[in-house]
């Protein structure tokens, strides 16, 4: 099983996988270990990935980038908005209000959703990890923001389907930087807890976490983001400046020519980098616009000037995240800068004066998030055993179910819409977690799911609805209706099942083993419609807990959880399940999903397809150049001046129609033209082929024969246990084999080398074999052992190992001489046994 950790990121992705001996990032086709997370569609097929970046100066309209900005966020989000003024592609509002992505592919334009265009991404990622471990990938953990909301996470989880992926795990990216911090480090305290802030400053957003760090465990004490302060835009502050300038010196505006602003923010991207290292860096760029070079020069100190508004709001979430972790600055151990905006020297300043100290970077900035995720990837697998390390998320939103209140009880204070609410969730919860509501009803109801706070979110407050029905009481009035709402390992929020609750009194007294189970509260008169929430452990397990309905009188007795023995009427409950419907607000549906599956194979299909035409094309062009360079070169001597020349036309003709008619074929046409030229070049690389290996061939068979008359003539005490009709059969068969060779040998030499030979190396390596196979059984025969003595005797017998040179010879079987056993050399050697394959369950890989 494949363990492996992906990080999705903005503008460029991560891949990690799992092994015996640690976590490695895989590297992509080009060697690379970032590699972009954009789409590009050609009229013939897409490109994915490190082809797809190749591509996109020459076809920016039709690249699609920072996918992560756009899925899961409805076309109206001024957020959206705002980024989608700085991209080349086209975009518009799809019928359900979120955004649709029109590209040129096949020859038409088409649209695609951004759930559609992550899963592309994917599937690209998932291409490179499963080229590097030669296995195929399903499971795997994704890293994620924690800003992301519900319907971004269904989102993420929806393209990873696509893709073929099941993600065991959506995880915070800085969660995952803090694992990979934390489970590597031995020195850990057991009980007082070390306090350490991770500030991850991305491509396009800010994100803070606070976590509390013990032996074998890690707390997350607090979360804080700004979505929108990233490394691009100290690169949109240098483009804006530059375009300006440039605008006034050179009269030419980029914010008209898509090809000009990306070259143009390409360099301000490669300039912010200079400028992390030197207090100074040029900007040239030729044919920008109209044919125009431009220039450009500035200082850090200017930089910093124009990127001042950005750097105002760095302090903002560190604030925050240590007001929601009560924490002070003498409190925090460590601060670790991880991201690939992290570079920028003002940032680093304005840490180290807010923390007082100076922020550190053990770790790589854009491979930890990977690497974090690849370990809790291992310690959700069965496959890896993983040191002991406790991971207790938080939750960064608070989640509230909101329901209508029942039509009688409304009716007296006529509210018939009796909207009520409760925050199941509160901000912090950890998480996986469960909590039960009970509710009273006679029918089917609604139950809305809802960030109790929007303030941060800039997204529509509603998640989802739940229809919960139908069902009726057997006692025709309102029954106990018990729902539970699950928040899962992806920080997903759902109503996950909902039970009929109805009770019986039966006369049967109470036992000692039945007075254990536990009841809950009973009413004389149903509450209205507050529900109780019950939370659950982590373990997600079913708590017990009394139902705090509605205000406890002394009418109203309480019987709680009890090993008490006391006689007691036994109530029977009867429990069973009542059916839920779901409605996500902007979510796919599963038919949806499962149409874009199929669309994703179809055009995984076409690119495959297409990539193997375009190395059959490339095979024919390989051939042309390489034959035509052997012809006037080795192969010379090998074929006649006639055959060469049309030979050589040939293949003149055929790189005339590859440029020409031939640009454009079926990956069969080319097949078939290689095909065409194989038939006329293999017969004269097969003449040299013979001539360079047929001498190595004919030294074997010689020294095998040479090997063999020498053991079967010789007079060796080793060799006088074997018959002489034996060892006359062995000469006869070296004779024979001699003669043959010998006959073929000056056959071939009266040849040219362009004539087709008669003595090829397989016939040689042939008759070696059949001479080995008559004369090894014979001169390998062992010794009789010798016959006992009919008296026995008790000789005194050397130590071990000391016995004489001659009886220890005596003692092993007899063997020709080195040559006579040495194998051909494209045979097989049979006496030999492989080596085991080692099948050892991989055990701490991480």
């Amino acid at each position: 099983m494949s363990v492996v950790g992906f990080d999705l990121g903005n503008e460029s992705c991560v891949v990690a996988v799992a092994r015996q001996r640690g976590i490695d990032v895989v590297l992509n086709d080009e060697s690379k270990r970032e590699t972009p997370a954009l789409v590009c569609f050609g009229e013939k097929q897409r490109f994915l990935g490190t082809a797809g970046a190749a591509t996109s100066m020459m076809n920016p309209k039709n690249t699609i980038s920072q996918i992560k900005r756009l899925i899961g966020r409805q076309f109206s989000d001024p957020e959206l908005q705002q980024d989608l003024k700085v991209l080349p592609f086209f975009v518009t509002e799809g019928p359900d209000g979120f955004p649709l992505i029109h590209a040129r592919y096949l020859g038409e334009t088409k649209s695609f959703t951004p759930t559609q265009l992550m899963g592309m991404v994917f599937s690209n990622m998932k291409t490179i990890a499963e080229k590097n471990l030669n296995a195929s990938v399903v499971d795997c953990c994704i890293g994620i923001p924690i800003y992301f909301t519900d319907l971004q996470r269904r989102a993420v989880m929806d393209a990873a389907n696509i893709a073929g992926l099941h993600p065991l795990r959506l995880m915070h990216e800085t969660t995952a930087t803090a694992l990979a911090y934390g489970i590597y480090k031995t020195d850990l305290p057991e009980n007082e807890q070390l306090n350490v802030a991770f500030v991850d400053i991305g491509h396009a957003s800010m994100q803070v976490c606070i976590a509390g760090f013990k032996k074998g465990q890690l707390k997350i004490l607090a979360h804080s983001f700004d979505r929108c302060l990233g490394g691009r835009d100290f690169d949109e502050a240098l483009f804006r400046h530059f375009a300006e300038k440039f605008k006034v010196e050179y009269k030419i505006d980029v914010y008209q020519n898509a090809k000009a602003s990306l070259r143009l923010r390409a360099a301000c991207e490669k300039l912010k980098k200079v400028l992390s290292a030197n207090p100074e860096a040029p900007l040239n760029i030729e044919c920008l616009m109209d044919e125009k070079d431009v220039r450009g020069f500035i200082k850090r100190d200017e930089f910093e000037q124009i990127s001042g508004p950005i750097l105002e709001r760095v302090k903002r979430p560190l604030e925050k995240a240590l007001s929601e972790a009560q924490l002070t600055i003498d409190n925090i151990y460590a601060v670790e800068v991880v991201g690939s905006g992290s570079r920028v020297p003002a940032l680093i300043k304005i840490l180290t004066e807010f923390f007082g100290k100076e922020p550190r970077r053990t770790m790589n900035a854009s491979e930890c998030v990977s690497k974090g995720c690849a370990l809790e990837c291992a310690i959700l697998s069965p496959t890896f055993k993983v040191r002991d390390f406790q991971v207790q998320e938080s939750f960064p939103f608070p989640i509230a179910l909101t329901w209508k209140g029942a039509a009688q009880d409304s009716q007296n204070g006529g509210n018939v819409d009796n909207q009520q609410s409760t925050i199941v969730f509160p901000k912090g919860n950890s998480f996986p977690s469960v909590k039960a509501l009970t509710f009273y009803r006679s029918g089917t109801f609604t139950v809305d799911v809802q960030y109790a706070d929007v303030s941060e979110l800039q997204a529509p407050s509603k998640i989802s609805t739940y229809t919960i029905g139908p069902f009726q009481s057997s006692k025709g009035e309102r029954a106990k209706v018990k729902v539970k709402a699950r928040l899962n390992l992806h920080g997903i929020v759902s109503v996950e099942s909902a039970q009929l609750i109805e009770e019986e009194e039966v006369e049967v007294p109470v036992t000692k083993e039945s007075a254990k189970e536990p009841v809950m509260m009973d009413m004389n008169q149903p509450p209205p419609d507050v529900p109780s929430t019950n939370e659950t452990d982590v373990n997600m397990q079913d708590a017990s807990g009394v139902e705090n309905g509605g205000p406890e009188t002394g009418d109203n007795p309480v019987q709680m959880e009890t090993d008490a023995k006391v006689e007691a009427p036994k109530k029977k409950v009867k429990k069973s399940n009542i059916p839920v419907s779901e409605l996500v607000y902007g979510g796919m549906l599963p038919a949806d999903v499962q149409k874009a599956v199929e669309k994703e194979f179809e055009m995984a299909l076409q690119d495959r397809v297409m990539e193997e035409t375009k190395d059959k094309k490339n095979a024919v062009e390989s051939y042309v150049y390489d034959m035509r360079n052997k012809l006037h070169d080795k192969l010379q001597e090998f074929v006649v001046d006639s055959e060469r020349e049309g030979f050589i036309t040939k293949l003149q003709e055929t790189e005339d129609w590859l440029y020409e008619d031939g640009e454009d074929e079926t990956k069969g046409v080319y097949i078939a033209k290689l095909d065409e030229l194989k038939k006329q070049g293999d017969p004269i690389e097969q003449r040299y082929k013979e001539h360079s290996e047929r001498g190595s061939f004919v030294d074997h068979l010689s020294g095998m024969i040479t090997a063999y008359i020498q053991a079967a003539a010789s007079g060796d005490p080793k060799y006088e246990h074997i018959d002489l009709n034996e060892k006359q059969k062995v000469l006869t068969e070296c004779s024979e084999a001699e003669n043959w060779l010998k006959e073929k040998l000056e056959i071939q030499g009266s040849l040219p080398k362009y004539a087709d030979p008669v003595l090829l190396s397989s016939d040689i390596r042939k008759k070696a074999e059949a001479l080995d196979r008559v004369c090894r059984p014979i001169m390998s025969k062992p010794k009789p052992a010798p016959p006992k003595p009919a008296t026995p005797e008790a000789p005194q017998s050397p130590a071990p190992g000391q016995g004489s040179e001659e009886q220890q010879q005596q003692q092993q079987p007899p063997q020709p001489s080195e040559e006579s056993t040495s194998p051909n050399p494209n045979a097989e050697n049979n006496d030999t046994t492989p080596d085991a394959m080692e099948t050892e369950k991989p055990e701490g890989g991480a």
